[in-house]
């Protein structure tokens, strides 16, 4: 492909963007499914641009929104603006791109000249920029953020708006790290240990990895280090009742399963619940790949009816909680989410927490725990979360993870406190995090 005609695959994947709700990564296969003719480089340049004006959106559209009254902010005047103000190009080589033959752009117009021209030079950085523009965050999010990091605001925001790295999860009922990572190496895939997870490997650079060995074998699951955390703070073992309330498509389930198997059958029982049978369903290659029968694993669908006697209350060692929420903490990954964002999708959240925290805590037996988990880093949905439903349910005590930490997973806890939050600055992980609740009657 050209280079015009790149520039013009990312306009259009952009605009397609802002006409779904769907993930960016969604979108892109989409395009590329239809246009067989790109070729591998073809479609990595094209979704680097894309995601990359995702993290400098707020800031392209400060400078749009100066130059221009009309046409204004849209994905076309953005990649003009980030041609200019990024990849340093003078309005004669943007119009050289926006040629309008073939698959290249159409022509500039007198407008968008106009643009091209008046920020020749200037720095996609200014030191007027409000905070939500400077650090790439919606401006009504920018309170409720500081009251998360404090001092650290900026270092998280500007952790939160980078590339996040490719984490593998080793499924430990066909192997080790040792035999994953000789594996992967076999395929060309470089990998690292991830630092706090003992089954996690951080894959080198960008790879395909559904194609690799390791992958289609079952021996390695992508997942997140924070999420691999989630599931091992959970505390699974051979024997116990176990519920994941918020499965979706499996990824905690799979690492649930795996550790409650002893050769090569799961031992007690392992539920996975979701409003969305669709979601439930998708499990099913997973838990093929990774070796564990389907019909091992009881999927309950809360869609019509949040009746849960086929579990039965009080009967669960362990709840799982993948709590519904903002998303705010796994940024790097869909940048698009930010700016999807709005009020009424926070406290939409909060009311879905609430309930599904009550809910799920009636299924916890006496001495058993519960653990909440989100991939938000807003308080909100966190701590303040914990501390609504503990006034509610005095039966319920925080574990605290400072303890559970080198119990679990024999080494020392890098989080002080008794409620666990991993972010990308402190922790290099994805936001996320965890409170693990024992009932005590």
């Amino acid at each position: 492909m050209t280079p015009g005609a790149r520039i013009q695959a990312a306009i259009e994947i952009s605009e397609q963007l802002e006409a779904t709700r769907e993930r960016a990564e969604a979108v892109i296969k989409t395009y590329f499914r239809r246009r067989r003719y790109a070729g591998a480089k073809d479609r990595r340049a094209i979704a680097d641009r894309v995601y990359d004006g995702l993290r400098r959106r707020a800031r392209l559209d400060w400078w749009v929104a100066r130059v221009l009254s009309d046409p204004g902010v849209n994905p076309r005047t953005r990649v003009i603006a980030d041609l200019a103000l990024h990849d340093g190009l003078t309005p004669e080589d943007i119009s050289g791109l926006f040629e309008g033959h073939g698959y290249a752009p159409s022509l500039l117009t007198a407008e968008e000249q106009r643009l091209a021209s008046a920020l020749q030079g200037q720095s996609l950085n200014d030191p007027s920029m409000p905070d939500g523009v400077a650090l790439e965050a919606p401006e009504w999010l920018i309170a409720p953020l500081r009251n998360a990091f404090g001092s650290n605001l900026g270092h998280e925001l500007t952790a939160l708006n980078e590339e996040a790295p490719v984490d593998v999860r080793v499924n430990i009922a066909k192997g080790d790290r040792v035999r994953a990572r000789t594996i992967l190496a076999k395929d060309n895939i470089p990998s690292e240990p991830t630092p706090l997870s003992p089954l996690g490997l951080r894959l080198e650079g960008y790879h395909r990895i559904a194609n690799a060995r390791a992958f289609r074998e079952g021996l390695v699951e992508v997942q997140d280090e924070a999420s691999q955390l989630v599931a091992l703070l959970t505390d699974t073992r051979p024997g116990m009742t176990v519920v994941d309330f918020c499965a979706g498509a499996g990824g905690k389930t799979l690492a649930l399963a795996s550790a409650m198997t002893d050769r090569g059958r799961i031992e007690g029982q392992l539920w996975a619940c979701d409003v969305s049978a669709t979601r439930l369903t998708r499990m099913d290659s997973r838990l093929k790949r990774a070796g564990i029968p389907a019909r091992q694993i009881r999927r309950l669908c809360l869609a019509d009816s949040l009746d849960m006697t086929a579990i039965g209350a009080e009967r669960a060692d362990r709840v799982l909680i993948d709590a519904p929420c903002t998303g705010t903490g796994v940024w790097r990954r869909a940048p698009e989410a930010k700016w999807r964002l709005t009020p009424d999708d926070l406290y939409a959240r909060l009311s879905d927490q609430q309930r599904i925290l009550t809910q799920a805590s009636r299924l916890v037996r006496p001495g058993g725990r519960l653990i909440y988990a989100t991939c938000s880093v807003l308080r909100a949905e966190n701590d303040a979360q914990i501390g609504r439903f503990l006034k509610a349910h005095a039966h319920f005590a925080v574990l605290p993870i400072s303890g559970l930490w080198p119990e679990i997973l024999d080494a020392p806890c890098p989080i002080a406190g008794p409620l666990l939050h991993l972010t990308p600055w402190c922790t290099g992980t994805d936001g996320f995090f965890v409170a693990v609740l024992r009932r005590d009657r």
